[in-house]
């Protein structure tokens, strides 16, 4: 069934009390369930899990993916299961809405504690507690949440702007619960069974699991004299190494520099599989390329050059050289300038995102100022003026009192805060694009502008501004399926409340357990954010831009100032081609840059899985749509992309927690 919207006519010349009419009489669906019990709890846990999944991939490849389409399309295979087994009723095409809108809300708490706070912690090597990260996280979620309440009925009632992936999840909603069914219950299938392969594969790659299932469930230890539990390589190149130091056999090198030491290695990652399906060929191409230019090329030049050198650590022990230390020493300066320059020339490339700020002072096109036809069903503006300032004044206190960021730079930030969040909601209602990188980099220099010697002052307000402004994008691209299906707007703001407390409630905990594990004697250390495993490529930029403010060019080689000029240009170069080919040029100056922060071998498992998705594509695209070649490879690739994600994703987390706890 086509859902009902208006015409191009109708939206610029009717008044936005006509539109209100209009929706009320013909979208609205006050009588259907929306917020129930069973919708806020399938997404508080939907949310809790696909956030620490999103958290989980962030922090190995510094990508961002969206949970609202796997949640739609799990909730819907999870109750047409329970509705075929007799347990429950008819689960409504607004109850799945909230419960997308939930655990989006939960997915997008996961930006600072893959960017900001990493970053913060290396720098200072101050670790906050994880209460100081919850309140901080909930305060400024929820202020982006009050900005959005007085923009919504600009942006989406009167404007009736497109915010495409909400409006994409609005038209998968309605395909699911009034046509092709059957098409979302293949999904779901499709989704758990390749997750489950998956799982089943994650769980042969992982040590704490297979200890757990050899020694704990099959006693081997007790009755087979197995000392150590045997469980598949991940780095499939270590079995070539184990036999080439027993028979003696060649051992590559570039330049003498062992590939091991450069990072150059063979994984079996099924996650990066499911990240290169989502990014695509063009993307994981220019990965590729960064990888290879700075690991194979660069990185053993500058080491028989010295510029990278093995270096005493603050124990008195020398640290050898390995991908990490080349990335910081070198690599690290080059990458984060092609990614920095090339995001804010992209924002630059799109003036309509700062154009539509002149819809903020237009004045509304009412026929009688005194009557709001939606008054008993909308958010009362009034819980934005007194919320703004309240919630406002948290934020810094929390800022000030938990990460040392000075009062007055503290209240400064506050104004970049309120202005980017706004370019952002136009932005994600444009685009579906929330420029958070660029826009952040904007208030990280200009406060660090203003306070060169704190890291804190730039790095927090600028995590403060970019989770503000995608809390703000998301819940109006959120309340857009919601409008376009007739939906109750408290009812999504609320469920939006509630993802914003399942994500923090279930990423903190995720967080220290993954990347600050403690030691034998409970010590954390953010020196254990960064490993092979957890390359944390957003932090590193935040980090990086920190220590450029702070230090300057003070304690770059020659060659890594170089190697940043002809990056920046490179970026310039690269960017302006993409804008003039309306987005065919082939590489991404940001994606490259990508490429020498992630670790070689993650790099390449994402452009096997984006190569493969590709061919698949390419071959059945043009197959019928009821064959399962284009029903597994076109239609549903974001399903098998999906499955590849949740599956290891969520071994890897319950392995990180068997390790402890065993």
């Amino acid at each position: 069934m086509a859902i009902q919207q208006l015409n191009d006519e109708q939206i610029k010349t009717w008044s936005r009390q006509q539109k209100d009419q209009w929706w009320l009489d013909n979208i609205y669906r006050g009588d259907m369930p929306q917020l129930s019990w069973r919708s806020g709890l399938t997404g508080f846990i939907l949310g809790g899990v696909l956030s620490s999944t999103a958290m989980y991939i962030g922090a190995k490849t510094g990508i961002s993916i969206g949970v609202n389409l796997i949640s739609v399309i799990l909730a819907f295979g999870l109750f047409k299961a329970l509705e075929n087994a007799g347990i429950t009723n008819n689960f409504t095409v607004l109850e799945n809405n909230c419960t997308q809108s939930i655990a989006t809300s939960a997915g997008y708490m996961t930006m600072p504690l893959v960017a900001c706070l990493p970053a913060y912690m290396m720098i200072t090597k101050i670790i906050p507690s994880w209460w100081q990260m919850l309140i901080w996280l909930v305060i400024i979620a929820i202020l982006g949440v009050l900005l959005a309440f007085p923009l919504k009925r600009r942006f989406i009632n009167e404007d009736q702007l497109p915010f495409p992936e909400g409006n994409a999840c609005g038209v998968v909603l309605d395909t699911l619960y009034h046509g092709d069914a059957d098409s979302g219950i293949f999904k779901a299938k499709l989704l758990a069974k390749v997750g489950l392969w998956t799982a089943a594969l994650q769980i042969l790659l992982s040590d704490g699991w297979m200890k757990l299932i050899q020694f704990k469930i099959l006693r081997l230890n007790q009755w087979a004299g197995l000392n150590e539990p045997w469980y598949l390589k991940e780095r499939l190149d270590t079995y070539y190494y184990l036999a080439a130091v027993k028979y003696e056999l060649w051992i590559p090198k570039i330049l003498g520099v062992d590939f091991r030491t450069l990072g150059l290695r063979l994984t079996l990652d099924a996650a990066m599989f499911g990240v290169g399906a989502l990014m695509g060929i063009r993307v994981a191409t220019s990965c590729l390329i960064g990888a290879i230019l700075n690991f194979a090329i660069l990185a053993p030049v500058m080491i028989n050059r010295g510029d990278i050198a093995p270096r005493m650590g603050l124990d008195g022990k020398l640290v050898p050289l390995s991908r990490v230390e080349i990335v910081n020493q070198w690599s690290l300066w080059w990458g984060i300038v092609i990614m920095v320059v090339a995001a804010l020339i992209g924002l630059l490339a799109k003036p309509e995102i700062f154009k539509g700020l002149s819809r903020l002072f237009k004045t509304d096109k009412l026929i009688d100022h005194g009557k709001d036809v939606l008054a008993d069903i909308e958010v009362p503006l009034w819980i934005s003026y007194f919320g703004v300032p309240i919630f406002s004044l948290l934020g810094v206190w929390t800022t000030h009192a938990f990460f040392g960021v000075p009062w007055i730079f503290a209240f400064v930030s506050l104004a970049l805060v309120y202005l980017l969040a706004v370019i952002c909601i136009n932005s994600m209602a444009l685009t579906s694009w929330i420029p958070t990188s660029g826009l952040s980099k904007i208030t990280q220099f200009t406060m660090g502008a203003l306070d060169r010697s704190n890291p804190a002052t730039n790095l927090i307000p600028a995590g403060m501004s970019a989770e503000v402004a995608s809390s703000a994008a998301s819940l109006l691209s959120d309340i857009k399926p919601g409008y376009m299906l007739g939906a109750k707007p408290r009812h999504q703001v609320i469920g939006h409340l509630i993802g914003i407390f399942a994500g923090t409630l279930a990423c903190i905990p995720v967080f220290f357990l993954l990347f600050l594990p403690p030691d034998a004697n409970g010590v954390r250390n953010s020196a254990t954010i960064i490993s092979d495993q957890f390359a944390f490529p957003a932090a590193m930029q935040w980090k990086g831009v920190a220590e450029l403010i702070g230090n300057g060019f003070n304690n770059l080689s020659y060659s890594a100032i170089i190697s940043m000029i002809i990056a920046a240009l490179a970026a310039i170069i690269f960017e302006t081609a993409g804008k003039l080919s309306k987005g065919k040029f082939p590489i991404s100056a940001i994606s490259i840059g990508l490429g020498v922060v992630l670790p070689p071998e993650a790099v390449l498992a994402m452009w096997i899985g984006a190569f493969v998705f590709w061919i698949m594509d390419k071959k059945h695209k043009n197959s019928p749509v009821e064959s399962n070649g284009y029903r597994i490879w076109v239609d549903g690739m974001q399903a098998v992309a999906a499955g590849l994600l949740a599956g290891s994703a969520l071994i890897g987390i319950g392995n990180a927690m068997i390790n402890v706890l065993m």
